[in-house]
């Protein structure tokens, strides 16, 4: 036992610990009546579907606990709220409610940051403790591991398979390598994310055709997103468009604007006056019936050429290889990990 672990500390953690345990339980079973996991996150699994390499060690910190949601190897064993969910678990936790209470207190545990959250490596029952502690933050060991998606406490699955679906459209992409101060391309709906790669390898067709050579897929998507994508989510937040309310984003209202024009062309051939990202903007607050503000009327963005291509045929052709190409890799199934940890907690 450490120096500080003292006798009146572990039997004020055997209490505790059944109080906790007691919560987990109620805690399982209403997760089990809603037909929801009430269990950690995997790291290996988040990192495998977001296709996280890189790792960086930030040194110690105070990481707030209610961002820590969760493990390495023991995400199975604690709760979203990280309540033992284990009998066998008592004496190592009740050991640990003994230090903590103690003149030392526990030592810094070890933990992965991605984004907002963070999963353990090494310490989980100091967290399950400090948190029935009352304790808001603990130190810790921050390795983090950089990305572009957004995350947070409380995802619930369908947020993780759009933030996976954006994830492999960056990883195909490769813009935060590229553009690594790119503005957000999240869609509201994930099921569209091919629809917007299909966007860049139609981009990248364009240009091939245009200069005669052989253009990379990280190329075409750089060239998009500066001659194409930017300008419009430009002109978009100039004019304030978008409405919170509806939920929708840029990148929702680029591929309208797109579409719209694709089909206006279509429709009435390369004579139409409506060739522009800020005529279709026009149009849309038009149909909207919004007032139009007089600067945008006499907006001079370039023409988005598309003509070259049939963007709807490319377009049709391309989506099943884009779904297939984000199925493929967005990870699917749990993967299976060590469930002890590193080290001793």
């Amino acid at each position: 036992m450490p120096d500080d672990f003292n006798d009146t500390g572990y039997m004020e953690g055997m209490g505790a610990f059944q109080n906790a345990r007691l919560r987990a339980f109620w805690q399982d079973f209403a997760s089990f009546i809603r037909g929801k996991s009430a269990e950690l996150l995997s790291f290996e699994e988040i990192r495998a579907r977001l296709r996280l390499r890189e790792e960086n060690y930030k040194g110690i910190q105070d990481v707030p606990l209610e961002q820590i949601v969760g493990s390495v190897g023991r995400y199975r064993d604690f709760t979203q709220e990280f309540l033992p969910r284990k009998n066998q678990m008592k004496e190592r936790w009740s050991r640990v409610y003994a230090v903590a209470s103690g003149m030392v207190g526990l030592p810094p545990i070890e933990v992965y940051k991605i984004d907002d959250i963070y999963f353990v490596r090494d310490g989980n029952h100091r967290v399950s403790v400090a948190r029935q502690m009352g304790a808001t933050h603990i130190q810790a060991h921050v390795t983090e591991l950089p990305t572009s998606v957004d995350l947070h406490p409380g995802m619930t699955e369908d947020e993780l398979n759009a933030a996976a679906s954006y994830a492999a459209f960056l990883d195909e992409t490769l813009l935060p390598v590229t553009r690594p101060h790119h503005v957000p391309l999240t869609l509201s709906e994930r099921s569209r994310y091919p629809d917007l790669l299909g966007h860049v390898y139609l981009h990248r067709a364009i240009m091939m055709q245009t200069q005669g050579r052989e253009v990379s897929i990280d190329e075409a998507a750089a060239n998009w997103y500066d001659t194409v994508y930017r300008p419009a989510v430009t002109l978009i937040r100039k004019y304030n468009i978008l409405d919170p309310k509806d939920g929708r984003t840029e990148a929702d209202l680029y591929l309208w604007l797109v579409d719209y024009l694709s089909e206006v062309r279509q429709h009435y051939g390369e004579g139409t006056e409506t060739r522009s990202f800020s005529d279709a903007l026009i149009d849309f607050l038009v149909a909207r019936q919004i007032s139009v503000p007089q600067e945008l009327l006499q907006e001079q963005d370039e023409t988005v050429q598309l003509a070259r291509i049939r963007v709807n045929e490319e377009l049709r052709r391309l989506r099943p290889l884009m779904e297939r190409e984000l199925h493929d890799n967005n990870g699917n199934g749990s993967l299976e990990e060590d469930d002890t940890d590193m080290t001793a907690d």
